[in-house]
């Protein structure tokens, strides 16, 4: 399905199509399935797909830069938050010691988490923060 800015937002649009990891559809959250325990948190989170979703919205109301972090984010939901978390640190200007460890961690999502939108990204940033002199710890 190509999805298109006249699709959003999706939750009311499309609303059969936003469904959780587990594959709980919006309309099941409600609070008689909260209470009953039919609903965890599980069923919250975004899942992959809706980013995708969103990056193509994104997309067709010509906003190319945000599908692309719409895409990237998909990429992100399945990595574990620990690693998300000390890649996120290390792209901060002056954290990351070396070019070689920002390398490292695109290694590391494309190869173990198959984010390869991610790792280009890394690789990019480490490209320039070598030309920028950023690898110096500043702070």
């Amino acid at each position: 399905m190509s999805l298109t800015r006249a699709d959003y937002p999706l939750a009311e649009t499309q609303p059969h199509a936003v469904k959780g990891p587990r594959g709980k559809r919006l309309a099941d959250v409600t609070l008689d399935s909260v209470l009953a325990g039919d609903v965890t948190m599980e069923d919250l989170r975004i899942t992959p797909a809706a980013l995708r979703a969103q990056g193509e919205i994104a997309r067709d109301a010509g906003r190319p830069t945000l599908a692309e972090n719409f895409e990237r984010a998909a990429e992100l939901v399945n990595v574990p938050q620990d690693v998300v978390m000390r890649i996120y640190e290390m792209l901060r200007p002056g954290r990351a010691e070396t070019r070689q460890q920002l390398l490292d961690a695109a290694v590391l999502l494309r190869d173990t988490h198959g984010a390869q939108r991610m790792a280009d990204f890394v690789e990019e940033a480490a490209q320039a923060y070598e030309a920028r002199g950023l690898f110096t710890f500043r702070f």
